[in-house]
């Protein structure tokens, strides 16, 4: 939910010519200037289209600055490094340089890195990592993953902890995307959850120099890190006012680096200077599509919602509303996207993708005792087979979406209309089930169980009426659904997961409570014209998003162009 709404100004912006710019006496501004003349440039400017930020260095809040812009992952490390462009693959150790998960995923045994300093020149110790996780154990308002501690304790630069249930699926999450804090300074705070940070002490290998809403400014530590130096001596953070202004802060070189929707970036972006400007978007685990509500009549039937999965244009959808990058198509009929997702596709489903089957969604309907009236479909009681589609007006590329979805059904009989409520209303509405279809995300981790529990866990649904935060949204019911995801999360060998996502994928299949549509991304738009070593399809080796929290892994790979 986070992720759309940050960027629903982005998805609604369509760039301009004569678009916005950044201010005229932003640090940014001349940013192409320190590489004149053969000189290597010495810092790097990032941007994001996020409007004002908060003045915040607090690496739990969602809503600092230091987290929408991405700066925390600078200044603060995790135990390890999660690279969710290969979800399968082991994290990197960082912090610690040993990380070993018993077999039902309820321990794990790290051995803390030695030689790790704070930026204020303490040593980082295993009694750091403890207080970090001791202290989202007891505060509800950092446990952001509500993950279910037992216990957690140190001996010498080692550390155990113990977890009340299998972490399988949410032990990237514990390991990866938990910054470590200093815990005599942390330990001064009287509300942790609350306070701004003012002056931020990580491990990383920056520290915060200067915040201002025209540029967050961080400095690469002159001593002291304990990885490798850092050849961007500099990092200059600004937070443009909206999409169009980033992108044009990127078409201009103003920017060097950001994750934003552009509309038709090849002409936009990429033609400005195509030798050095660059788009990169992987697809990861988690999924965008649109959710049925299934306890509205006939979409209470499978084969009704098959039938409607066979005539989606997932490749027009891809082409005409994401511009062709932003949210990678579907393909395969598992859901899962390609790259990301191969690894765990069902034997069943190898090799099994979406294609546009109008006459086979007709035979199907038929079959099933639907009638089709020359362009009326009716369903088993006469009645015509109607649809509200449903997504708030500002996000372009769902809007999009819903109108080349609504042309595909008309081609079975349904006739949809699109409704375009405010996005409180919709959200609202989505939650309680008071839709009958909407083109909605899914939530996204090291495997495909955030994508399937989202769609269809039982234990997240709630009835019509009653707000449903975090999930089947569609009240999609089935018990057999519901315990092969805990057999799937609770499992101890690969073997057993293997046998739960089998099925968990044969029901999303068979009954589609969700017609996948798109997934998600952790690129980027770059430019090579100061800095190399970017992520690319041929070496992926993070994410090239940079709030992401292996962004890191990114600024530490960068090499200047003209070295």
């Amino acid at each position: 939910m986070q992720r759309r709404k940050l960027f629903a100004v982005a998805l609604a912006g369509v760039l301009a010519t004569g678009g916005l710019s950044a201010c005229g006496d932003s640090p940014n501004a001349n940013s192409n200037k320190n590489a004149a003349n053969g000189k290597q440039a010495d810092f790097l400017s990032i941007g994001m289209p996020n409007g004002t930020v908060t003045e915040s260095n607090n690496p739990f809040v969602q809503t600092s600055a230091a987290a929408s812009l991405g700066y925390r992952w600078m200044i603060f490390e995790p135990l390890g490094q999660w690279n969710n462009t290969k979800p399968a693959d082991p994290l990197t150790p960082w912090l610690a340089s040993e990380i070993k998960w018993s077999s039902d995923y309820k321990t794990v045994d790290l051995v803390i890195r030695d030689g790790v300093t704070w930026s204020d020149g303490k040593p980082l110790t295993a009694e750091d990592v403890v207080y970090t996780h001791n202290l989202i154990k007891s505060n509800d308002a950092l446990n952001l993953f509500a993950i279910p501690y037992d216990q957690i304790t140190a001996d010498g630069n080692k550390v155990k902890m113990t977890f009340k249930s299998s972490q399988f699926t949410t032990h990237h999450k514990v390991i990866g995307q938990t910054p470590i804090v200093p815990k005599h300074v942390w330990e001064k705070i009287s509300d942790p959850a609350t306070d701004t940070i003012k002056e931020p002490v990580g491990s990383g290998p920056y520290t915060l120099k200067s915040f201002s809403q025209q540029a967050t400014i961080l400095a690469a530590r002159e001593s002291g890190y304990w990885g490798t130096q850092p050849k961007v001596k500099e990092l200059r953070y600004t937070s443009y006012a909206d999409n169009n202004a980033q992108a044009t802060a990127l078409a201009s070189g103003q920017s060097e680096w950001s994750f934003v929707f552009i509309p038709n970036y090849e002409q936009t972006f990429v033609a400005k200077d195509p030798a050095n400007y660059k788009v990169w978007a992987p697809g990861v685990l988690g999924i965008h599509g649109l959710y049925l509500n299934t306890t509205k009549k006939p979409f209470d039937d499978p084969a009704l919602r098959r039938a409607m999965n066979m005539v989606i244009n997932r490749n027009d959808i891809f082409v005409q509303a994401e511009a062709g990058y932003f949210h990678p198509e579907i393909k395969s009929v598992t859901g899962l996207p390609e790259g990301a997702g191969d690894a765990y596709i069902a034997d069943e489903y190898k090799g099994k993708t979406f294609s546009v089957d109008v006459e086979g969604a007709k035979a199907l309907l038929t079959q099933s005792g639907y009638k089709l009236e020359g362009n009326v479909l009716k369903d088993k009681s006469g009645k015509p087979v109607t649809i509200k589609l449903t997504d708030p007006a500002p996000w372009s590329d769902y809007q999009t979406s819903l109108e080349i979805i609504k042309s595909n059904l008309a081609e079975i009989g349904i006739a949809a209309t699109v409704e375009k409520p405010n996005q409180n209303v919709w959200d609202a509405n989505v939650q309680k089930g008071d839709f009958e279809a909407t083109m909605r995300w899914t939530n996204g981790g090291s495997t495909p169980f955030d994508i399937y529990q989202t769609v269809m866990d039982g234990d997240l649904m709630k009835p019509i009426g009653t707000a449903a935060q975090q999930g089947n949204f569609g009240r999609f019911e089935s018990p057999e659904a519901t315990a092969a995801l805990k057999a799937y999360s609770n499992a101890t060998d690969d073997a057993a997961r293997k046998i739960a996502l089998a099925t968990i994928q044969k029901i999303f299949v068979e009954q589609a409570p969700m017609l996948p549509v798109g997934s998600d991304n952790v690129g980027a738009a770059y430019s090579t014209k100061n800095w190399v070593g970017w992520p690319t399809d041929a070496d992926s080796y993070a994410p090239a998003q940079p709030t992401q929290a292996a962004s890191l892994m990114v600024v530490l790979k960068l090499q200047p162009a003209n070295s």
